[in-house]
């Protein structure tokens, strides 16, 4: 599918300036996009990519001329102005429709957190008439417990991949390390070989917003790492691809020697979920939730688990205390005698 200019130049605003993952950004111009086919659709408009590329280069030009932004003598800028003349009815219009279509209430809240900041970004540079979502309300959303596993079932897990070859050693360092330090597949992924401090034993995480922290590596962990690292030296398809030549080198390399992907850490998740038989809805976050909540149950503070999610709020890691306070009670419900009325 094709993209509009006005979603690609939201899209660079999002990763240049606000610093969002990739992912994030695609989500948020994948929305935008479903906002304007609809608001196309609703005024039986022609979406004709290229003209509205030629439109909106136009508006930019205007705009940064202090110059009408709206290029009314142009026919084939009619959905750029409903973009740009969308009121709060034209907004609740598309909300509805979105209703019909079952979206859960977390897809909705993001749909609507993309228009809000679309339509924030557009009016401040000329390229919508005003805010219409200054009102709108983001509808309350219940709060949702993060998923955790045992650490039997985590240990399971680690157990899983073999040790005989580069690719098997590699997934085993990739698990360990997302459980040892609860970092996200984004940040395991954009991790480079120089990020690995072998005698501090941590690692330096550039996390979102580009901000760097460094996080301790468990024991198990780093002799994974090394394990994996010596026989990626020793096997000459990809030691060479390890040399230092200046440049950054991944820690976790593909099978072709390159970045891997979050796809495919997800792939090799849901490979070794399956061989040991368990969840298939386990996925490489639940590994970020289970750090926390083992953490927590085992007597860390609140503050250094902040820290080394990368959490810029304490209220963000407070849900964790409650997945624990629950876990307590129902421990409690299950074992005291007198927990519950006869």
């Amino acid at each position: 599918m094709s993209t509009l200019p006005i979603t690609d130049a939201f899209a660079s605003f999002l990763s240049d300036e606000r610093h969002f993952s990739p992912y994030t950004a695609r989500c948020y111009g994948a929305d935008l996009r479903q906002y304007i086919e609809f608001l196309a659709q609703e005024h039986n408009l022609e979406l004709d990519d290229a003209k509205e590329r030629a439109a909106f280069n136009e508006r930019q030009e205007r705009a940064s001329q202090g110059r009408p932004a709206v290029v009314t003598a142009l026919p084939y800028t009619a959905v750029t102005q409903a973009i740009s003349h969308a009121t709060a009815d034209s907004i609740r219009a598309f909300l509805a429709f979105l209703g019909e279509q079952q979206y859960s209430a977390a897809t909705m809240a993001r749909k609507i957190a993309t228009l809000r900041s679309f339509y924030k970004w557009a009016d401040r540079r000329g390229l919508a008439d005003s805010n219409p979502m200054t009102m709108i309300r983001t509808p309350r959303q219940g709060k949702r417990l993060p998923k955790a596993i045992t650490i039997e079932q985590i240990e399971k897990l680690l157990a899983a991949p073999g040790d005989a070859d580069v690719l098997g050693r590699r997934d085993r360092a990739m698990l360990e390390t997302l459980y040892s330090t609860g970092i996200r597949v984004s940040e395991l992924i954009g991790l480079n070989l120089e990020d690995l401090d072998d005698a501090g034993e941590a690692l330096r995480v550039r996390g979102k917003g580009k901000k760097e922290r460094i996080v301790p590596l468990g024991a198990h962990a780093l002799a994974a790492i090394r394990s994996y690292a010596d026989m990626l030296r020793s096997d000459p398809r990809f030691a060479p691809l390890w040399a230092d030549n200046g440049k950054a080198r991944p820690l976790f390399l593909n099978k072709h020697g390159g970045r891997l992907s979050s796809r495919s850490v997800r792939r090799k998740l849901d490979k070794y979920l399956q061989q040991v038989g368990l969840d298939p809805t386990i996925s490489p976050h639940t590994l970020r939730h289970s750090f926390a909540t083992h953490l927590l149950d085992n007597g860390a503070d609140l503050r250094s688990v902040q820290e080394l999610l990368g959490h810029q709020s304490l209220s963000t890691t407070q849900v964790y205390t409650h997945l624990t306070t629950q876990r307590m009670q129902d421990a409690y419900n299950k074992a005291h005698p007198r927990a519950q009325a006869s």
